[in-house]
């Protein structure tokens, strides 16, 4: 398939994931969501889902899948958006986000049956899950690739360093991991609450193979795919992303990290759309 047809298709999924956004914040049981977060990653979620991960859309168990963690769990709104757009969730089940005995909570809980590998609320912990399950495909001779998002903010966390450090120790060449570098956390920016320099950097003094990237250009994130391929080493890529992207009442305005989306913003996120 060439680039132009993959672009394409990743294009039409972002849109899609989109709108399924503004479906869950519009009818969600708590009356809002952390809705800026999820949009920065949508280009991300929706390259790995739409174009790298090996997955059996009639089977989401398939032994032999690519796994997904989404660290920065209360981003799930991108992570059900996605599983929605390959089959594991349906259209009427989105709109059940959040309410009374439904699946779909405002972190990820674990539930294989719809594609949800790992249960994440405490940020953190994403990168440590992921580095387990590069280290039991290797164990057990399974060819499955590992993808995790974790967020900027979220790199105040010491345990990310910790994982950091250990992946390129332990040679797991089948871990990639992007971090959603919005320059926001939720109380503010993270130049004002905790600053952490060069990323890229620091990534790459603890042993990785470092990408920088647009998160929101597609092209750019196929071709970190097709370049990164054969390299033997955990791979990240620091994703230069917008939160809010997608809507012009949302872009990096800080107030949407969790926020109540009215009907009215709902139909011009829509409109917005197209």
């Amino acid at each position: 398939m060439n680039n132009l047809k993959i672009k394409k298709e990743i294009e039409i999924f972002s849109r899609e994931m989109r709108k399924n956004i503004l479906e869950m914040s519009l009818t969600a049981g708590a009356n809002s969501s952390h809705f800026g977060g999820a949009l920065s990653i949508v280009e991300i979620v929706a390259s790995i889902f739409c174009y790298m991960m090996k997955i059996d859309k009639k089977n989401p168990s398939w032994n032999e899948r690519d796994r997904f963690i989404l660290s920065k769990g209360h981003a799930c709104l991108a992570y059900y958006a996605a599983l929605c757009e390959i089959g594991y969730i349906g259209k009427d089940k989105i709109k059940t986000f959040e309410q009374n005995g439904s699946d779909l909570l405002g972190h990820p809980v674990m539930n294989k049956k719809i594609g949800i590998e790992f249960s994440n609320g405490s940020l953190g912990m994403g990168l440590s899950l992921g580095i387990g399950l590069a280290v039991a495909s290797k164990k057990r001779n399974k060819n499955f690739n590992i993808f995790t998002v974790i967020g900027d903010g979220e790199c105040n966390e010491g345990s990310v360093w910790e994982a950091a450090m250990a992946a390129p120790n332990l040679k797991l060449k089948n871990l990639y991991t992007f971090i959603d570098n919005n320059n926001f956390q939720q109380t503010g920016s993270n130049k004002d609450i905790m600053y952490i320099g060069n990323i890229a950097k620091k990534w790459e003094s603890f042993g990785w193979h470092v990408t920088e990237l647009d998160g929101h250009n597609i092209e750019e994130l196929i071709e970190f795919f097709k370049n990164t391929k054969n390299i033997d080493l955990p791979k990240v890529a620091i994703a230069k992303t917008v939160k809010g992207k997608g809507f012009s009442f949302s872009e990096n305005n800080n107030d949407w990290h969790h926020s109540v989306l009215s009907k009215k913003l709902y139909d011009q996120g829509i409109k917005e759309l197209g």
